[in-house]
Order: structure tokens, then sequence, then C-alpha cells
């Protein structure tokens, strides 16, 4: 299994996703690939926001390596599943799509906990939404995604 992580900058969100899901798939020996992408290539090559990579590593995680990239048309190809973290993201990976079976692979990633209710993971770079919620919101997504919850 093969997944990707999207949000608008790959610089806070997706990371931690990535960070989170990753740390899931080695704990249960699942063998799976995951990565993380943003929807704009403002942050290309930049590591996560230190924000995220403080609160990563409060539970254990390691993400100070990842560098941001933009989201490209091969990751369809690539990935199995696509996780989006809002609304705005999935209309622009979507956008993207060449036809419904790459569009079918896009899913919002709280949907995993409540499905169909399409519940963003809010953006938490200027602080209205602290990280440690995003964190704790992704992880729970995480979990429903490795089959644990």
């Amino acid at each position: 299994m093969k997944v990707l992580m999207v949000c608008l900058g790959n610089i806070c969100r997706s990371p931690l996703a990535e960070g989170i899901l990753q740390q899931k798939i080695n704990n249960l020996s699942l063998g799976w690939e995951v990565d993380s992408a943003g929807t704009s290539s403002l942050h290309a090559g930049e590591k996560p926001d230190i924000r995220s990579i403080q609160v990563a590593k409060t539970n254990g995680i390691d993400i100070s390596n990842q560098r941001s990239r933009p989201f490209r048309g091969w990751d369809f190809e690539t990935f199995d599943w696509i996780y989006v973290m809002d609304s705005s993201n999935y209309r622009d990976v979507i956008a993207m799509a060449q036809s419904e079976k790459e569009k079918a692979k896009v899913k919002l990633i709280m949907n995993e906990l409540v499905p169909g209710k399409n519940i963003a993971v809010p953006d938490p770079y200027y602080g209205e939404f602290g990280f440690e919620n995003v964190y704790k919101m992704l992880d729970q997504a995480c979990d429903k995604i490795v089959g644990l919850n």
C-alpha cells in the first residue's frame, strides 16, 4: 500500500500526517509506503514548520528530515490512496486527475473517522487552531487508516 498525505504547503499538516502514519506502519510492520506533498510549490524543498517538528517530537516522531514538495500528476500513478486535509486541497488535487480511477483515490482524511462529514483538518499555520489539536486529529485518522480503530 502506498499512501500520500496532501495539504497546501506541505509544511504543517501533511508532514505530521506522514510522520504519524509512518510510525504506525513501522509499529505494525505493515510494509506500506507513505509520503506527503502540497498543492502549492511555495515551500518546495523546505523542512516542515518548526511547530510541526516540535509537536511530532513531543509525541515521539521525528519529521525533521522531511522536505516539502508539490503534488504532481504522476502521484496518481504512484499512490493507492491520496489523503487531503481540506476541501480546497481536495478540489486542487481532483482538478489534476485525468480519470475517474484517479479521482477515486482522493479522500478527505477525516472522512476515515466520520464518513461523509467532510470535516477539514484546520491549517494551524496562523495559530488559530493549535498544532497539538491537529496532531490529535491526524493521529485518530491514521489509527483508522491502519485498522487500529
